[in-house]
């Protein structure tokens, strides 16, 4: 006769980000609003936009900002995704 002891599912429960939130913080904020996405990205965007500022005064901040909103949107959707994908089998 054999037993089966079927071990307890564990599943971790992790506040998703959202996107129209990280799209709307980075649309008014810029690099400022990326940190609510990516703490790592809002600091590099913050120094990229600072130094496009100075080498292409108009086009590089315009361009760093629709970065910033790009960057802000794939980064919500990643961690949502890695969020979802968070259940450990014992």
């Amino acid at each position: 006769m054999e037993t089966t002891s079927s071990s307890p599912t564990v599943i971790i429960v992790q506040k998703q980000k959202s996107v129209g939130t990280a799209f709307l913080l980075a649309f008014l904020f810029g690099p400022l609003g990326l940190l609510y996405a990516s703490v790592a990205g809002g600091l590099i965007m913050f120094v990229i936009s600072l130094t496009l500022f100075f080498l292409l005064p108009l086009i590089g901040p315009i361009l760093c900002w629709i970065g910033c909103i790009i960057w802000a949107v794939v980064s919500a959707q990643n961690v949502n995704a890695k969020a979802g994908n968070l259940t450990l089998k014992n």
